[in-house]
């Protein structure tokens, strides 16, 4: 897709520019990968991603998902914080949420490479990022702000910039915005109210003028989507009324992103039904992917389809409400596939230690043991062959896709898949597996010379007897145990999205 407006020139010159370009805000909860694509989509020339916090993402992993096609930062407890693709890479705005100059760069450092710009948030007034001496709360210390933006600046490859509101004259707030010019940041975005003041309140648009006649630097307008800008044809009257390089859209966009169109918008079943295709094709968590919906809905929360989509509890049943069951399932089977060819172009696996137990990304395909037979029978007759203890097996539930994972113990070891199974079944079976391979101990598969291991009774009985066997298995599961359910190794906000996606829950 050819690159939208002013962004052409800039882009050409490998650095992203803030002139003359209409971007999609930072929202928390919003921002995320799905619609970021969408606003791109529509014509968005720049995508900011929602606030991430500094001490969060500091402990996050890259990950490539070779599956999802996508770069993943991924926290200790396996929740995706940020989400990013080959397509945005040139235009999309990683902003964080910070108070302290070297954890911003080590922050900024991680994204660098996945990134066309860094942007700190200097303008949220909830208590979530005041508290930590982030967002609005870093207005009223003009160091730490010049501190970490020098930081950035001087440390990264890649252009830095920040968002700021008004300060309550419009002296301080022009020599707050002069001072932050000086630290070489690429452009500032100014969010036309005072710190106290909410989207019921106008914008003054007088004070982002008198800052974009005072700086340089472009400046970028946020706040209009309320007073000014209800259409496309508004993005321009916005510009001119505040004198700004660029415009930059929150709520209109999350109301009807298509609002980027300059052909004019479209009708917003088709921007919703538009938006849950990408929740689909990049693995979006549920309850994000719900809470958007719900914005775009609006006063419609409450009709049929509004209830259903907060009824829903995943993607896959949020697709039965807009009639995208189908694309659903045909989405899991191309990634599946791809999940398959991707497991098979790779050398055997080899055990790798995490902490005490034995992990080898492994897979249980239920197609290569014989309908009686499971690695799981395997592994309890060998353990009373060897007079050890049964088999423990403990499972954990990942809430943003309820994919399943179990570790199994035997003689005081721990085996475990690293990959996660759509069942708690097939979760303890790779367990098993890993279990038995690690042990050289034969696991049952079609075409596996006998081992005696499981009689010839049980290896021709029914299937419904072997799992009977397997039941005898003294096993442990963490959700069926009420005093550990809080042990479970990742939350309800799963998308990694953000830092308050548990508010999205119904």
């Amino acid at each position: 897709m050819p690159l939208a407006g002013g962004l052409t020139i800039a882009m050409a010159a490998g650095r992203l520019s803030f002139r003359n370009i209409t971007a999609l805000a930072p929202m928390v909860r919003v921002g995320t990968l799905p619609m970021r694509l969408l606003a791109l989509d529509y014509g968005a020339d720049v995508v900011y991603c929602e606030e991430l916090i500094d001490i969060k993402m500091a402990q996050c992993q890259r990950v490539v998902n070779e599956v999802l096609e996508t770069v993943d930062f991924v926290a200790p407890d396996d929740r995706v914080m940020f989400r990013t693709c080959e397509r945005e890479k040139g235009r999309v705005v990683f902003q964080m949420g910070t108070a302290d100059p070297d954890r911003a760069l080590t922050v900024a450092r991680l994204v660098e490479k996945d990134v066309a710009a860094v942007d700190v948030n200097m303008g949220c007034p909830k208590e979530y990022s005041t508290k930590g001496g982030m967002g609005a709360a870093l207005l009223s210390d003009p160091d730490k702000i010049e501190a970490i933006l020098h930081t950035l600046v001087t440390g990264l490859s890649i252009p830095v910039t920040c968002k700021i509101r008004i300060l309550p004259s419009l002296e301080e707030t022009v020599r707050l915005v002069q001072r932050i010019e000086k630290t070489g940041v690429a452009a500032i975005a100014v969010h036309g109210r005072f710190k106290e003041e909410r989207p019921r309140h106008p914008i003054h648009c007088d004070y982002i003028q008198a800052v974009a006649q005072a700086v340089s630097i472009p400046v970028i307008a946020n706040g209009g989507s309320l007073d000014v800008v209800k259409t496309n044809g508004d993005i321009g009257e916005f510009r001119k009324a505040t004198g700004a390089s660029s415009v930059m859209l929150a709520r209109a966009a999350m109301w009807n992103a298509s609002v980027f169109r300059s052909q004019g918008p479209l009708p917003l079943e088709q921007v919703m039904e538009e938006y849950l295709k990408y929740a689909i094709q990049y693995d979006n968590n549920a309850f994000n992917t719900k809470y958007c919906l719900c914005q775009m809905l609006r006063d419609k929360v409450e009709s049929p389809l509004g209830k259903q989509v907060q009824a829903a509890q995943t993607n896959a049943e949020i697709s039965k409400a807009y009639g995208l069951h189908r694309f659903y399932l045909q989405t899991q089977e191309q990634l599946q596939a791809r999940r398959d060819a991707l497991q098979s172009s790779r050398e055997p696996d080899r055990p790798v230690m995490e902490g005490d137990v034995t992990t080898m990304a492994i897979r249980f395909e239920r197609r290569e043991y014989p309908p009686q037979i499971t690695p799981k029978m395997f592994l309890l007759e060998w353990s009373r062959k060897e007079k050890l203890e049964q088999p423990l097996y403990e499972t954990v539930q990942r809430s943003q896709d309820r994919a399943f994972q179990s570790t199994v113990t035997i003689a005081e070891k721990k085996y475990r898949s690293s990959l996660w199974e759509k069942s708690k079944k097939f979760a303890e079976q790779a367990a098993a597996i890993v279990c038995l391979r690690v042990l050289g101990i034969p696991e049952g598969r079609i075409g596996e010379e006998d081992s005696g291991l499981v009689c010839k009774r049980k290896r021709e009985g029914r299937a419904n007897g072997a799992s009977e066997e397997e039941e005898r298995s003294n096993k442990r599961h963490v959700a069926n145990r009420p005093q550990k359910t809080e042990t479970s190794r990742v939350t309800t906000a799963g998308n990694g999205d953000n830092h308050r996606e548990e508010k999205a829950q119904p």
